[in-house]
């Protein structure tokens, strides 16, 4: 989660791979499909809270992150899968390959966009972006807030559950389809805030960034957000730098066209990591002393200028030596 001037903690990840099946499969539009995993045993998956992800682990070793879209208090997860025709190829395995009864493993959860306590909610979803929203809109309405979603998509037909949420919760859904609305006014949906108003957006990085463009007007923490995409970085300008391994007072070399995590990695030392571009927060290690360039797309403002933690598989140093509590 990115969150405009506050700090938000995340859960640690160290637990083992949790072995899942595939109890059923659903596609809900054209391109996206839902996902329903259980205990291969009958028992009951791990709790979570609104926000969370899980790092979905498939087969052949790719690794991909999934939010949690069901309800916190279910004995199943549930994940819905975009398919992107021109991404990494972990959604088209998904798509082509995972059906039911398919036996899978995954991390987690873990939670980088926790929802807070709030009299009112404004919350935006672009496309996929509806999954981590979901849990977040039940949660409100149970807790009796004062929320709308606005809901944006390219056509209505590719909004997953679209109707049923304004079956659901009537006039406190904004449908937005860009075929037949034009595009939507970020700065309208973050027009007059009100004291205490939390928030939330979840979509393509163009929506957010337009998000943040127009953020001026509220208060600092009141605007959050999760990225499913890398942060776009020039990397032409790149310098070598070493880290320094305080545990062992090892010092290595880290050259201007690999990551931290790569080298460390290569040395033996093992770091827990997972999307090895910045969004995940799995790869979160403490810094001890150095300036950081933080390349991430989970860190807050706050936690950024603290300085206290990266993601070492994007983030680097802004100086000749960090030292990394590894």
């Amino acid at each position: 989660m990115q969150v405009l001037g506050t700090t938000t903690k995340r859960a640690e990840a160290g637990a083992p791979d949790i072995p899942v099946v595939v109890t059923s499969r659903r596609l809900m539009t054209a391109d996206i499909v839902r996902l329903t995993l259980g205990d291969p045993a009958g028992g009951v998956l791990p709790p979570w809270a609104p926000g969370a992800h899980i790092d979905l682990i498939l087969n052949d070793g790719v690794v991909r992150q999934y939010s949690l879209c069901g309800s916190p208090g279910d004995t199943e997860w549930t994940i819905m899968v975009l398919r992107e025709e021109r991404g990494r190829g972990g959604s088209r395995q998904i798509h082509d390959r995972v059906e039911v009864g398919h036996r899978l493993a995954v991390r987690g959860p873990r939670n980088n966009f926790e929802l807070g306590i709030a009299p009112k909610y404004r919350f935006l979803a672009g496309g996929i972006g509806i999954t981590p929203l979901l849990p977040m809109l039940a949660d409100a309405e149970r807790c009796r807030a004062d929320w709308t979603l606005s809901y944006c998509g390219r056509t209505r037909s590719s909004m997953a559950l679209v109707d049923d949420l304004v079956l659901r919760y009537g006039d406190r859904i904004r449908v937005h389809a860009d075929d037949v609305d034009g595009m939507f006014d970020v700065g309208g949906f973050l027009s007059q805030p009100s004291r205490g108003e939390l928030v939330y957006a979840c979509g393509p990085a163009g929506l957010l960034d337009d998000v943040l463009a127009e953020a001026g007007g509220w208060p600092a923490g009141s605007i959050r957000f999760e990225r499913f995409e890398a942060l776009d970085v020039d990397m032409s300008a790149d310098q070598p730098f070493e880290v320094e391994l305080a545990l062992t007072g090892t010092v290595l070399a880290v050259p201007a066209d690999r990551s931290i995590l790569d080298v460390v990695s290569e040395a033996g030392i093992q770091t827990l990591s997972s999307c090895q571009e910045g969004t995940c927060g799995t790869c979160e290690t403490p810094v001890l002393s150095g300036e950081i360039v933080h390349r991430d797309a989970v860190l807050s403002a706050e936690e950024r200028n603290e300085g206290d933690v990266m993601m070492i598989c994007v983030s680097r140093a802004a100086c000749g030596r960090l030292v990394l509590d590894l």
